[in-house]
């Protein structure tokens, strides 16, 4: 028996049968209601994988507008927590732009924004105290504290060159012998330092950047090139 021999029409629907990513399928045709399931399973894939795609999230919840029927609260609190633990990027904001007035108003997204807000404002003890309390939907993702910890991290790095041991244990809201633990791995891997402070307990040196040491900030990164100012001169004349 010979070689069967694909005919053009066949080898059409073997290829129109190969299934496309999750992003193919936001880039090919984002307002396209049939791909909502695929996107909800995605975020759901992305909790379990500790992954994340912004685009994909707000596709979905862009679907949800023409399509209100069918949102999934459950999905749309996941996806505000996955932004969340993106932050200092404005990922949440983008989000709860999409998400009508009436659903933020559940007690769930009340909770969400009010933790957002604390974020953004710096406000790490009452984070933690007000994540205590709804550890029903921060838990329910994987990696949360700890994309928190760094974000966290990350404006205690903006503010201080030292910081105070218990300025930093209420930020990422660890103590005791974790937070000796968690200092120890933070030496050996970050370029931390600890050192005595005067009559304030110990004090965390932090990796130098040009957010805590101005001074290594480049002088022509913010200033205006002399030769545009110099085509100025003529003009103010």
């Amino acid at each position: 028996m010979g070689r069967e021999v694909v005919q053009p029409q066949q080898q059409q629907q073997q290829q129109q049968t190969v299934p496309y990513t999750v992003e193919q399928l936001v880039a090919v045709n984002p307002y396209n209601p049939d791909i909502l399931p695929d996107l909800e399973n995605y975020v759901n894939e992305q909790v379990s994988s500790q992954t994340y795609s912004l685009d994909a999230n707000l596709c979905l919840l862009r679907l949800y507008q023409f399509e209100p029927e069918r949102m999934s609260t459950q999905i749309v609190a996941r996806i505000l927590v996955k932004a969340l633990m993106a932050m200092p990027a404005p990922d949440f904001s983008l989000c709860l732009f999409l998400i009508p007035e009436r659903v933020q108003m559940e007690e769930q997204f009340k909770t969400l924004i009010v933790l957002s807000h604390y974020l953004e404002t710096g406000r790490f003890r009452q984070f933690w105290d007000e994540a205590a309390k709804s550890r029903h939907i921060v838990e329910a993702v994987p990696g949360f504290e700890q994309a928190i910890q760094a974000y966290a991290i990350h404006v205690l790095s903006l503010t201080y060159q030292k910081v105070p041991r218990p300025v930093l244990a209420e930020a990422i809201n660890i103590e005791g012998l974790s937070l000796d633990k968690f200092l120890e791995h933070q030496v050996a891997n970050c370029g931390w330092i600890l050192e005595k402070g005067h009559g304030r307990g110990q004090l965390i040196v932090l990796p130098r950047s040009e957010f805590n040491h101005p001074e290594l900030k480049k002088n022509n990164a913010d200033g205006i090139p002399f030769d545009h100012i110099a085509r100025i001169f003529p003009i103010l004349g």
